[in-house]
């Protein structure tokens, strides 16, 4: 093996990643250092600092990079509408190029010639990460503990982490009752009690959304204005990107929105269980179509509806940074050039409805499709030739069949 001088390691400062850290300055006799990405997960991150110094780390590098993540990710993800296998809002995919492109670039600052992730050996996290580290870096040395160490049970883990006198918080003195991945878009809680699909989520599994039963009796009334596709207001008052996504994940809270128990189709080849929490992303989603409706011609529309599941799947599939993801972010970006205005909704008991649109660049014509006699430039009396070519094709075909 090639002597490894120093290591950049994706450092959560949970009980998994400080048991990595200790394993890589073990294995590889190196220094390593961490980082640790405040990707608005609610929960404080800047303990991990502590944690990694008591390890011997010397370089610990701790960034807030919500506003990053919102702007850059997120918002151009949901130009795009994009949800994969028609459900899912991709909040943990979406969240893997920036981690790995800070990482490589940690990794140029500290002349680190190795990264590492935590991501087991089953799940689409390992490719999420390794495809854009190398698409960064093409001479990185990636490692993964999972797929490499000898700790492959909970109980080795821990006897590890005593061995080293890593803290061991109670709650994981046992199995842990299922695993989250959290961020400013979204939960995702997996495995254990929620692994077989028979069984019903229990309520404490969710976070991020109050229940129907415990939502708001009161609906709230949202005005979100849009420029060229992204949102940059509430009720008329500008925020940044993570600033409204925020505000949107409180209203979707109160009134129980953005729930999702999904069976889905991992790209390593097998199905899991996900229960997904998307509140603001699931609002927001439903106000951006709201205003593509009213700005879009169909011609856009339609090859918007037909490119977004292969943009989706890039995305899940990890591909990021490859150029087709970027053709397709030109071609979505494009069609955003007038999908600005205002979408007022209505937020109810799980329920979004919207009330109102309104854009300067709006291609509803009131008289146009107006029933009542009006002076446009359609003639209703066209539609007879209009219906008779598209019919043509149709009788020759019924003609055919009624010889036989």
């Amino acid at each position: 093996m090639k002597k490894i001088n120093k290591i950049v390691l994706a450092y959560s400062g949970g009980l998994d990643t400080s048991i990595m850290l200790k394993w890589l300055q073990n294995t590889y006799e190196c220094e390593v250092v961490t980082f640790t990405a405040d990707l608005g997960q609610g929960e404080e991150i800047e303990p991990a600092r502590a944690k990694a110094a008591n390890l011997g780390v010397k370089e610990i590098y701790i960034e807030d990079l919500k506003e990053d993540f919102v702007k850059d990710y997120i918002f151009p993800m949901f130009r795009a509408n994009t949800l994969y296998e028609g459900q899912y809002l991709l909040g943990t995919a979406i969240a893997r190029p920036l981690i790995a492109k800070r990482q490589i670039e940690i990794a140029k600052l500290t002349n680190a010639d190795a990264v590492c992730h935590g991501a087991t050996g089953k799940g689409n996290d390992q490719v999420r990460f390794e495809l854009g580290y190398y698409a960064l870096n093409p001479s990185i040395k990636v490692i993964s503990p999972w797929r490499d160490w000898e700790l492959t049970s909970r109980k080795k883990l821990i006897e590890y982490a005593e061995k080293y006198q890593i803290p061991i918080p109670k709650d994981k003195m046992g199995e842990a009752p299922f695993s989250v991945d959290a961020n400013i878009l979204h939960t995702s809680s997996e495995g254990k009690l929620i692994e077989d699909p028979e069984n019903e989520c229990p309520e404490y599994v969710f976070q991020r959304t109050n229940s129907l039963d415990d939502a708001n009796d009161i609906p709230s009334i949202v005005k979100i204005g849009f420029e060229k596709g992204d949102p940059i207001s509430i009720d008329g008052k500008k925020q940044t990107p993570a600033a409204l996504l925020e505000k949107l994940n409180n209203y979707g809270r109160i009134h129980g929105i953005g729930r999702l128990d999904l069976i889905e189709n991992r790209f390593v080849g097998m199905k899991s269980r996900g229960i997904y929490e998307t509140p603001g992303g699931t609002i927001l989603l439903k106000a951006h179509r709201a205003i593509e409706e009213l700005t879009l011609d169909s011609g856009s529309m339609h090859l918007k509806e037909e490119l977004m599941p292969k943009y989706a799947n890039l995305i899940y599939n990890g591909l990021w940074f490859s150029p087709e993801r970027e053709m397709l972010q030109k071609a979505i970006d494009l069609s955003q050039e007038y999908v600005s205005g205002e979408i007022t909704l209505k937020l109810f008991k799980g329920n979004i409805l919207i009330i109102n649109r309104n854009s300067h660049n709006s291609l509803y014509d009131t008289d146009l499709v107006s029933f009542e006699d009006s002076e446009t430039d359609y003639d209703q009396s066209d539609a007879s030739g209009f219906i008779k070519i598209n019919a043509l094709r149709l009788k020759i075909l019924s003609k055919r069949r009624r010889s036989k």
